[in-house]
């Protein structure tokens, strides 16, 4: 049965020898961003983040959107209980 190829000695003088190479020719720098790093918008972002005042009446307000949600569910529930009613009438005739 043949040994894996990474647990081989050959393997391992391979890797340390390149690896070695590798920090030796460039030293890794400390200034790298990262992902977790908080980066400054610049004027562009910022200006598409606020509010434009032209949009402001088409947008939907949270209490209006509850209200609709709220009627369509009950709306809904009177739907399935007319229609279970009419069912369990048909059955019994």
């Amino acid at each position: 049965m043949a040994a894996p190829l990474s647990k081989s000695p050959l393997f391992n003088a391979f890797r340390s020898s390149s690896s070695s190479q590798k920090t030796a020719e460039r030293p890794l720098p400390n200034n790298i961003p990262r992902r977790n790093y908080h980066i400054e918008l610049g004027a562009r972002e910022k200006a598409l983040l606020e509010e434009d005042p032209a949009l402001k009446k088409f947008r939907s307000y949270k209490n209006s959107v509850k209200a609709a949600s709220k009627i369509g569910n009950v709306l809904t529930v009177v739907a399935f209980a007319a229609c279970g009613y009419q069912l369990v009438v048909r059955a019994m005739t």
